[in-house]
């Protein structure tokens, strides 16, 4: 099988189409689906993957892009948790080195006595590391501290706490993840709704039945283990398997902002550790933009395109500027973007989300459906191998050792020349570079404000899956979490070459144009307001 038929639609939906019989069907293509799906093939097992929308489509590509132990856990007193990832971390910085590396941080100190708390802190936090720890943690002056970070504000500046944690890609990440998933055997399909799940005779959960979104072409599908990994959504599918079931899940919304590099030109990365809300704010370099979240703001409701809050724009605001030098209105904010945390739902309403556990929880139902929810990007193996021994536990799977730890992700590789863009397709930079050879067009840039060429479309299509113009300028190119404006901008070009790639309409191509730009007015406060 060629390349390009490895991650051909057609060619992975045929598998349906065969055999209806798997030994794992994962419902949910976030960060835990596909965690889940890699760990299930990997072991051996015969493995389906079905995602509703796109990879990372929810949650999971719209994170502070950071893999972290979680400062704020420590100051919690929960130590193993923060055990657990730091370890997670160290993994997968260098799993998929391509896309997570070490960055940098910087705690402003406006006393003394912050200065000494935060030290002595993050030496635990360093010690809990162990040999995946990525520098020691030091205090630094006044002086240093303004060199490095020059847009904090000097007034009553005592000086800084240098830590390391890891930054990277989620959208990516999941991309990636999804290819060595097919790469390993599995089958993984995006674009594709689980709309029921089946039962034998004993009440005990034994199959799905999934609709191709593009088609309309239903499948009925047999497994010995069903798992349900759809995180915000994790109550629908309970309540498909019992329609009396509790809610699970509370949703928690974060908002980031996107700003120029301007306003934070080094490469430190800062955290503000006391915000009015009680939470961490971190303003983040990526992809040469500055990211600055997150919010906590407990909702009623899910949905795939949750926007921000007025409230949660004017306190990112407002916490920035208490902050930098150089002031950040509304009419900087390049991009905004909302995610939901999918927390385990508060025994009563005196609880606020910082206070409900992050960690991950497996619950079987009666029928043996398993479900996985909580946890974050950086623990998405573990969570994963915890998964899949619960499902060999219930004896639905002969035992199998987990082979994960040491699996390289698709692409990786060391680099040390992050400035250069493609750095995130990895050992794929040259495959890419091959197209651009092989047509010069494909070199151009689609947009003067974002680096994204052409050719990264094409390679979207053939080789990651990408469905949709949001597919690609949300989570392959991440255009739309870093430009608004410019995304909508290249939205004509960008339906133009999938039209072409996938063999589609006009009336398609016009229909992806509006449906995006729709979808993006909302990441852009120019368009919102």
């Amino acid at each position: 099988m060629s390349k390009v038929e490895t991650y051909n639609r057609a060619s992975l939906t045929k598998a349906l189409e065969t055999d209806s019989n798997w030994d794992v069907v994962i419902i949910g293509g976030g960060a835990t689906g596909l965690g889940v799906a890699l760990d299930s093939v990997t072991r051996g097992y015969k493995t389906l993957l079905l995602e509703m929308e796109d990879f990372a489509k929810g949650t999971s590509s719209r994170s502070t892009k950071l893999v972290h132990g979680g400062v704020r856990y420590l100051a919690q007193g929960n130590v193993d948790l923060v055990r657990e990832a730091l370890y997670e971390r160290g993994l997968l910085l260098k799993n998929a080195a391509h896309l997570a590396k070490d960055q940098t941080f910087i705690i402003p100190n406006y006393s003394w006595w912050d200065g000494f708390f935060y030290t002595v802190g993050l030496k635990v936090y360093d010690f809990l590391a162990g040999k995946l720890s990525l520098g020691k943690s030091v205090h630094i002056g006044k002086k240093e501290t303004l060199n490095r970070i020059s847009t904090v504000k000097p007034g009553k500046l005592k000086g800084g706490v240098v830590y390391h944690d890891g930054q990277f890609d989620d959208s990516r990440l999941a991309v990636n993840v999804a290819q060595t998933c097919i790469e390993q055997g599995a089958t993984v399909l995006n674009h594709f709704k689980v709309v029921n799940v089946t039962k034998d005779g004993s009440g005990n959960v034994n199959g799905v039945v999934a609709k191709d979104n593009e088609t309309g072409k239903e499948y009925a599908i047999n497994a010995k283990a069903i798992v349900n990994a759809t995180g915000i959504f994790t109550d629908d599918i309970l309540k498909m398997d019992n329609p009396t079931a509790k809610n699970l899940v509370r949703p928690s919304q974060g908002v980031h902002l996107v700003l120029d590099k301007s306003f934070l030109p080094g490469n430190d990365a800062i955290m503000i550790p006391k915000t009015d809300d009680g939470r961490v704010l971190f303003l983040v370099p990526w992809h040469d933009k500055v990211v600055v979240g997150t919010t906590d703001t407990l909702l009623d409701e899910h949905s795939l395109e949750p926007t921000a809050l007025e409230e949660e724009i004017e306190f990112i605001l407002r916490t920035a500027n208490h902050y930098l030098t150089k002031d950040v209105s509304r009419n900087d904010v390049l991009s905004i973007f909302a995610g939901l945390r999918p927390l385990a739902a508060p025994k009563d309403d005196s609880e606020k989300t910082k206070e409900i556990s992050r960690s991950h929880k497996i619950i079987v139902s009666d029928s043996k459906l398993v479900t996985i929810t909580g946890g974050k990007w950086t623990t998405f193996r573990r969570m994963a191998q915890d998964t899949v021994d619960k499902v060999i536990e219930l004896n639905l799977l002969p035992k199998k050792a987990c082979k994960t730890a040491d699996l390289p992700i698709h692409g990786s590789t060391q680099t040390s020349d992050w400035s250069n863009h493609l750095y995130i397709y990895g050992t794929d930079q040259a495959e890419i570079k091959k197209l651009i050879d092989s047509n010069p067009e494909l070199g151009t840039q689609l947009h003067p404000q974002l680096p994204y060429l052409k050719a990264e479309v094409v390679w979207a299509v053939r080789y990651e899956l990408a469905r949709t113009v949001e597919d690609v300028l949300a989570r392959r190119v991440r255009a739309l979490f870093l430009n608004a404006d410019a995304a909508i901008e290249m939205t004509p070009e960008v339906a133009e070459i999938l039209k072409t790639e996938l063999g589609q309409t006009e009336e398609w191509k016009q229909q992806q144009i509006t449906d995006f730009i729709k979808i993006a007015k909302n990441y852009s406060l120019k368009h919102a307001s």
